[in-house]
């Protein structure tokens, strides 16, 4: 229902990584000559935009989606929950359609996958989750505060260029590691890297601070939301 009534329909999933490739890769990869530990810039980019995009459309969704089911949610009783959760879970088809384009990417530049692949779920469990922790929270602010939505925009902006998808996390200093590994998302697309393309080394820290984040942004956002979800019907 996504794409109903548009002209290209669900060629939109992969239109939108890949042109944002295209961009990465001219100005990042080819004017910035910008590092891509040993992997062709467009897979290297290709790569780590697609767990960012199932990421930054579970945010966006799940962040407004009480707001946008308004009339539902004052007229009919149930699990205020199923609303954020839908949203999240929504942009996972999108992602299987863009995955074929790069594995298309990675067959014409002779990458092949390593027995790491095995672990690819777990990554977007991980985007999904993180999206997820968020949205809780920041749906349940807009339902009260109508200008969180126009923050949204800036901190998925913010958060794209925090996160090591246009450059490798290989770039930050040893000593920073443990910090960078506070953004969550920098553990998933490091570890989308090395699950698919074979980089000799895992996530390791980033990764497992990473996680620690996921969990403890995902338990207060389902505090915060069941605290709040009383007063949904009255509010929004």
């Amino acid at each position: 229902m996504r794409y109903k009534q548009t002209v290209l329909g669900a060629a939109w999933a992969i239109i939108q990584p890949f042109f944002m490739m295209v961009v990465f890769s001219l100005f990042f990869g080819r004017l910035a000559h910008v590092p891509s530990d040993g992997i062709p810039y467009p897979v290297f980019a290709y790569c780590a935009l697609l767990p960012w995009q199932l990421f930054a459309h579970a945010l966006t969704e799940s962040s407004n989606s009480l707001v946008a089911n308004e009339r539902l949610i004052t007229k009919v009783y149930f699990p205020r929950l199923i609303v954020p959760i839908s949203a999240v879970l929504g942009g996972l088809i999108d992602f299987c359609i863009a995955f074929v384009i790069l594995l298309l990417m990675m067959f014409y530049y002779g990458i092949r996958p390593t027995e790491a692949i095995v672990a690819l779920p777990a990554f977007i469990l991980l985007a999904i989750a993180t999206a997820l922790g968020v949205g809780l929270w920041l749906s349940a602010l807009n339902v009260k505060y109508r200008d969180v939505r126009y923050t949204i925009t800036f901190l998925v902006q913010f958060w794209l260029f925090a996160t090591p998808v246009a450059y490798p996390s290989s770039i930050v200093p040893e000593r920073w590691r443990p910090l960078f590994g506070l953004n969550p998302m920098a553990g998933v697309v490091e570890g989308f890297r090395w699950a698919l393309l074979g980089k000799s080394e895992g996530p390791g820290v980033v990764l497992a601070i990473s996680v620690v984040v996921v969990i403890l942004i995902l338990i207060g956002g389902l505090y915060y939301f069941r605290r709040m979800e009383a007063e949904f019907a009255d509010v929004v």
